[in-house]
């Protein structure tokens, strides 16, 4: 489903994670595996752009990130088995909106690859805040904790801020994950 995200985050160190864990108890954990895609000269980061196959135990979609004056528009395709494969292991895109949106924007479609994938066991709760996720990443040689909540508008901003100060959690600047696992190559 296409939607506008509005979200804030904060890192967490394992302490602060380990300490919201209780919150989740009556949730699921999900694995999740994203990886990341654009082309050689990287096209898709320089219009601000993301690209990513997400991966889930059972099923899988595509997305793309489109900035916005607030947030990122998230433009999403379910795939099938084939189609996830066909992109991870072949770069051959399905027919679709998102990749009609790149043939507009000029992005050869032939020429994208994957670059890197990071994977999330997360938490997720619906609560008075806006939906919390709670993540637990793996990268390169890397894990990071972090705390993001997702909102309808900018304005409830000062929920994610409540919410951290309600916990006790100190703020910490997050860059988005395909962000922190591009620094880390």
């Amino acid at each position: 489903m296409n939607h506008l995200e509005i979200e804030y985050k904060t890192l967490l160190d394992k302490e602060e994670y380990q300490s919201l864990l209780p919150l989740f108890a009556d949730t699921e954990l999900v694995v999740q595996t994203n990886h990341y895609i654009d082309t050689p000269d990287q096209l898709i980061r320089k219009e601000k752009m993301a690209l990513r196959v997400r991966t889930f135990t059972d099923q899988a979609e595509l997305t793309l990130k489109v900035p916005e004056a607030v947030g990122h528009f998230e433009y999403n395709q379910n795939l099938s088995p084939e189609e996830t494969e066909a992109i991870l292991q072949h770069q051959q895109f399905p027919d679709g909106e998102i990749k009609n949106l790149l043939i507009s924007k000029e992005i050869s479609v032939e020429q994208l690859a994957v670059w890197g994938s990071l994977t999330t066991e997360r938490f997720e709760k619906e609560t008075a805040a806006g939906l919390v996720a709670l993540d637990h990443s793996l990268y390169l040689d890397t894990e990071d904790y972090e705390l993001e909540i997702e909102v309808e508008t900018a304005e409830q901003e000062e929920n994610f801020h409540q919410f951290i100060k309600e916990h006790g959690i100190v703020y910490k600047a997050a860059k988005n994950k395909i962000a922190r696992l591009a620094e880390r190559l």
